[in-house]
């Protein structure tokens, strides 16, 4: 670690916008190593002060391990975004390391006394409401982390937590690479009828980036199935993309995650049970608004039954076009999304596929989301093309407040690549914290195709409502007004995060909204009104299909983390018995992801965690049905949802927070007319 390492200290670029500029892989590691010891040195100085006070141990841990912090944001962002084989070579060394090193923090016998000291007296210390609560989640964090473990189950915890970043860490590479190897080759242009000229583009750009002039190439994405599903006229190749996005990680070979998938499993059971649960579920939900498993499995199975329900029913209609184009054959997963286009072209005059000349980026990003968030919270956005984020691709803007004060940065990285992760998500390069006077900067990345350059990048349907989606969890992000990191933004339960940005997916086809930037491209015509009243009608359709395929994602994640012991020979045959047991198996209908590809919950931070998303959606829609009541997309409504909910992040309880902007309990009633469940 020399002085010059960019990570030595805080960035003097504004907003401490890291200096990429600067930053090159050599950087990392270390910084990595200088960081934690330098964090361990902060603690021991902690734990060696005689006299505890709040002060001297939760504010100085707060303060705590920033060179390490800020290596981190930037390595995560990186490694996602724009990895490299170097990259991954330094993610697998630190991933163990890294576990190691919050173990030593966390399974600090001194410092978990001085923290359960300062719990157990809490009320008498004359504290703020936010501060109480950061003592409050401090000793959940190290209890919850083993703190009161034996000095030698501590021992056998730190190996296990060591083991299973290692493995984590393969299972994420495994699938990048993977979904990489696996896309599909189409040697005649005639073979992709029915996508767009610019889709077309696409395919034969992709391939030539791969030196495979002449071809076309279909990319693989992380779930199931392939957006191109519901445009292509050839039902081999559609057979094809969907077998090969299916057989991801599963069908052998040096990317296949079978094995650790087993491995992983059997560790987190022993893990949950050393640490007192009977399961790695019990744990991880132990810590979550649904408190226990048994919550969550309440709330899917009764949703489960209505869904396939629906999902058959559906199936039915799809069945009836499919025998025009192919008498005597039976509907499977790669003809779902292509019929149903068909079906509901047929009852709501609706094609959706029409409507990408309407949703070119730049229209949608700023006429649409960034002027969505401006009707709602009057903040702005001004492109800085001078601050120059991690790659050519990414694009920082400004964000202002309604007083024209500075607010913090986004970071938009709209393009899929090669060298990242497939789907969309929000990473923190800079946590919003007043105790250290730092104000967000936050990063959206999606995965929308290229175009070629001087073309308009124009978005599907379900892209536009991912950006809206994602820009919600940018502005948990960017309107976040916490004194301590550890409350920053979203950093809130698992199963609560997707609150705010489902509820920013509904302003997608709010008329004031829609009407802003719904514009055809080349002529400026405004999308037809009668088709956003036929997406209105329809808003039930296909969500048997969907709900179902969610649903069997999030019970086959449960599923495998309610196992207490090893007893798992074959990753499909369980696969296919978790989801037959739920009622959800129903051939047309795929899982939305299969456990070989499966990150969210292998690799991420959704383990036992993946129902959190229609967990959180009975908060959204409730919350929906609460803004529609109240004048929909006004200052007044959107500084309530800001002042109560999206500046707090986590310094008060979630669900607290919640009642505190609902003053109601969550109803689930909206949920399920929504989804067309009642």
């Amino acid at each position: 670690m020399t002085s010059s390492n960019p990570f030595q200290d805080r960035s003097t670029l504004e907003y401490e916008l890291p200096d990429f500029s600067k930053i090159t892989d050599e950087h990392y590691l270390p910084a990595f190593y200088a960081g934690c010891e330098q964090q361990l040195e902060e603690i021991e100085a902690i734990t060696s002060q005689p006299e505890v006070t709040f002060d001297n141990t939760v504010v100085a841990l707060e303060r705590s391990g920033k060179m390490l912090e800020r290596m981190l944001l930037v390595f995560y962002n990186k490694s996602s975004a724009d990895t490299n084989p170097t990259t991954n070579k330094i993610e697998s060394e630190i991933a163990p390391k890294l576990a190691g090193h919050e173990d030593a923090i966390k399974l600090n016998p001194a410092l978990f006394t001085r923290i359960e000291r300062l719990y157990e007296t809490r009320a008498q210390l004359g504290l703020d409401t936010e501060s109480v609560w950061l003592i409050e989640r401090y000793h959940r964090d190290f209890v919850h982390a083993g703190a009161q473990l034996s000095a030698e189950d501590r021992e056998t915890l730190k190996q296990y937590n060591e083991n299973l970043s290692e493995l984590q860490t393969k299972f994420d590479q495994n699938a990048l690479a993977e979904a990489n190897r696996l896309a599909v080759v189409v040697d005649d242009v005639a073979v992709l009828a029915g996508l767009s000229e610019s889709e077309i583009d696409i395919a034969a750009q992709a391939a030539k980036e791969r030196s495979l002039e002449g071809k076309y190439l279909v990319n693989m994405v992380n779930y199931t199935g392939h957006p191109w599903l519901a445009s292509l006229e050839n039902r081999e190749l559609r057979e094809k993309i969907m077998r090969a996005s299916m057989s991801k990680s599963t069908s052998g070979g040096d990317f296949d995650n079978q094995e650790l998938i087993k491995e992983i499993v059997k560790l987190r059971a022993e893990r949950a049970k050393l640490l007192g649960f009977e399961s790695h579920a019990a744990y991880v939900l132990s810590d979550q608004t649904a408190g226990k498993p048994a919550n969550a499995h309440k709330m899917l199975r009764r949703i489960a039954p209505a869904a396939v329900s629906n999902a058959r029913s559906e199936a039915k209609d799809l069945e009836a076009q499919l025998q025009k184009d192919h008498a005597g054959s039976k509907l499977e997963s790669w003809d779902w999304a292509y019929y149903t286009e068909k079906v509901r072209k047929e009852k709501y005059n609706l094609d959706t596929t029409l409507m990408k000349p309407y949703f070119e980026l730049e229209s949608v990003l700023f006429d649409g989301v960034f002027f969505a968030a401006e009707k709602l919270f009057g903040i702005t956005f001004k492109e800085r093309k001078d601050l120059k984020a991690y790659h050519e691709e990414a694009r920082v803007f400004e964000v202002f407040n309604e007083d024209g004060s500075k607010l913090g940065l986004f970071v938009g990285d709209f393009f899929t690549r090669d060298s990242k992760h497939g789907g969309a998500w929000m990473n923190n390069l800079v946590d919003q914290s007043k105790l250290l006077n730092q104000k967000p900067v936050v990063v959206n990345n999606l995965n929308i195709p290229k175009p070629r350059e001087g073309e308009p990048s124009l978005l599907t349907f379900e892209e536009t409502s991912t950006l809206f989606h994602e820009f919600g969890h940018a502005l948990h992000g960017l309107l976040s007004d916490v004194t301590y990191p550890r409350f920053s933004g979203t950093n809130v339960e698992r199963d609560f995060v997707e609150f705010p940005s489902q509820v920013n997916e509904m302003w997608m086809l709010w008329p004031e909204v829609v009407a802003n930037y719904a514009k055809h491209h080349e002529t400026g015509e405004v999308l037809p009104a009668e088709w956003i009243a036929s997406l209105q009608a329809s808003e039930t359709f296909n969500e048997g299909f969907e709900t179902t395929s969610y649903l069997a994602a999030a019970i086959l994640d449960l599923a495998w983390h309610e196992v207490s012991e090893n007893s798992i020979s074959d990753v499909s045959e369980f696969e296919a018995k978790a989801i037959k047991d739920y009622g959800l198996d129903f051939d047309p209908v795929p899982v939305r992801y299969k456990s070989g590809y499966f990150s969210h919950v292998f690799s991420g931070g959704y383990s036992a965690g993946y129902y959190g998303y229609i967990w959180s959606e009975v908060l959204d829609a409730d919350t929906v049905n609460w803004f529609k009541q109240n004048g929909g997309l006004t200052r007044q409504n959107g500084e309530r949802f800001r002042k109560e909910l999206l500046s707090r992040g986590g310094s008060i309880d979630s669900m607290d927070m919640f009642r505190n902007f609902r003053g109601q309990e969550p109803a689930i009633e909206p949920l399920l007319t929504r989804r067309g469940l009642l």
